[in-house]
């Protein structure tokens, strides 16, 4: 079974006072980049998942489109995002993202952000998507990079004075369970290299349309400079031929 950690109670409380979680998608260092990505939603039916509190449910109902599906496994965090859902197009789904079923040519856009470094089986949720999605559909995702993934302790090099030296890149090639630290020990995520993303959507038959690395906006500089050092998460749109 996927491991769950936002519904144990101090997890999740962690998780809550997150700024992403308190101010919205504003507040995602990521969002920027994210957003100039996103289609044309008018009238079109979204398929979220990883919906987490609904913040990208609730966007894209703002961008007119017709239906909003959000799939999520934790049920606090989908508590969360029916409360400040006042809206009877979006509707949630408690589900693995996994074990979604759907009838082919279902979804305009399938959409998720940050959560298929969860999912164990990435080539099988290209190939569902791609199923479910119409002709000329699009995929779009986000994911923490490659880089940022490869060691389990996904954290700089300090010197003795707890300066940042840089940020340390190790059994790049060797994919699989990571062990990390995220709010608390032993969470566990899955290293790709950025090849398997593109190359897992070819696979299933998509044409890759975008793919983007993450740098900080103007407006979060100089707060975060360090993040010009490093990307932290990897964007690709993909379009079904």
């Amino acid at each position: 079974m996927k491991q769950n950690k936002y519904d144990n109670d101090q997890f999740f409380s962690a998780y809550k006072s997150m700024p992403r979680s308190t101010i919205g998608l504003e507040a995602a260092g990521e969002w920027h980049m994210v957003k100039e990505l996103i289609p044309n939603l008018q009238n079109k039916d979204v398929l979220d998942l990883g919906c987490g509190f609904g913040w990208h449910c609730r966007y894209a109902r703002e961008l007119k489109a017709n239906s909003v599906i959000g799939v999520d496994i934790s049920e606090k965090m989908l508590q969360e995002a029916i409360e400040m859902t006042n809206d009877s197009a979006i509707s949630y789904i408690k589900q693995p993202i996994e074990n979604i079923r759907f009838n082919n040519a279902t979804f305009d856009v399938v959409f998720s952000s940050l959560a298929l470094h969860y999912v164990k089986d990435y080539q099988a949720i290209c190939n569902k998507v791609f199923d479910y999605l119409k002709p000329s559909g699009t995929f779009l995702f986000s994911v923490e990079h490659p880089i940022f993934t490869a060691r389990e302790e996904q954290d700089w090099y300090y010197d003795q004075n707890g300066q940042r030296l840089h940020w340390p890149v190790d059994h790049y090639h060797t994919e699989g369970i990571r062990q990390t630290t995220f709010l608390a020990d032993n969470v566990i995520k899955y290293h790709r290299t950025i090849s398997t993303y593109i190359n897992g959507l070819i696979e299933a038959g998509f044409s890759i349309k975008a793919v983007e690395e993450s740098t900080p906006s103007e407006e979060m500089l100089p707060d975060m400079q360090d993040e010009l050092r490093r990307p932290m998460f990897l964007m690709i749109s993909a379009e079904k031929g």
